[in-house]
């Protein structure tokens, strides 16, 4: 492991975690995700995101068994939905959560995006729930910066650890703005999604012509190992992509190794142009 985050709370996490989006929703697979799972937290992997509405709490579940046994080795985040973001609902959410994944504790609890409930009520629930010991932090995801602004506005809004978002080479509107806003006020970008989905961004062909250029332990470098060492380059940001097997958990902690260069980083940037203006929070 290369880089680390440090989390305003003093937490240091490495900077390279696990997202478990759909995860658990094939019982086919099940063994094959819990094995990718432990073995990320074998080769010194430390964060891992889920959330209730992933999978009706199937992702919650599976995650739980994976960890099972290895509580310490983890920094678990989940997300509670913002239907349920009122004082009473993010406590049962939380409890919820906390059965799932056969635990006593979340290590940051985030909001899952905006709700109509007032922020000052849900933060309200989550700093109860910490109080109580059944979150160690809080913190929130797809916020845009008018968000991240009120968010501040509000009695212990600074609280806040970090923000999960949306971003990759093909989703840069963020650089305009928002990451730099939360970096100044010592609040983590969570980066979901860093190499795209569906595989659209890795046909890309700057991609695979850098590829060619870089080598791991684990050989030939790959479309999305460039991706998602751009993404990791970046101070203040945790990258927290899929990874559903052994293998495909391996190639991503390879991605480490990728050091790009100023040349690799330009021509990125004539494919995958930065914003030049302020653009709306991307979600998918």
């Amino acid at each position: 492991m290369t880089k680390t985050v440090k989390l305003k709370n003093g937490v240091e996490v490495p900077a390279l975690g696990m997202g478990a989006w759909n995860m658990g929703d094939d019982p086919l697979r099940r063994i094959e995700e819990i094995e990718s799972i432990r073995t990320g937290l074998d080769l010194g992997l430390r964060v891992i995101d889920t959330a209730e509405m992933y999978g009706n709490g199937r992702s919650e579940d599976l995650v739980g068994e994976a960890i099972r046994g290895r509580r310490s080795d983890v920094y678990l985040v989940t997300k509670v939905l913002p239907s349920n973001a009122s004082k009473r609902g993010v406590a049962q959410s939380c409890r919820a959560s906390l059965e799932q994944l056969r635990t006593d504790y979340i290590d940051l609890y985030l909001l899952h995006w905006r709700s109509s409930i007032p922020l000052n009520e849900t933060i309200e629930g989550f700093e109860r729930l910490r109080e109580e010991g059944l979150i160690r932090d809080w913190g929130v995801s797809n916020f845009d910066i008018d968000d991240m602004g009120e968010l501040f506005s509000v009695d212990q809004g600074e609280k806040c650890v970090s923000n999960q978002i949306l971003y990759s080479l093909d989703h840069r509107g963020v650089e305009f703005d928002l990451l730099g806003e939360d970096a100044q006020r010592n609040v983590a970008t969570m980066a979901y999604s860093p190499i795209g989905q569906g595989g659209i961004l890795l046909r890309n062909e700057t991609l695979a012509d850098i590829a060619r250029k870089h080598t791991t332990s684990l050989g030939q470098a790959t479309p999305a190992q460039i991706a998602l060492a751009w993404v990791l380059r970046r101070s203040n940001v945790i990258a927290i992509p899929k990874a559903a097997t052994v293998r495909h958990q391996r190639q991503n902690i390879a991605a480490q190794e990728v050091t790009l260069s100023d040349d690799d980083l330009a021509a990125l940037d004539t494919a995958f142009p930065p914003p030049r203006k302020a653009m709306s929070l991307e979600m998918i």
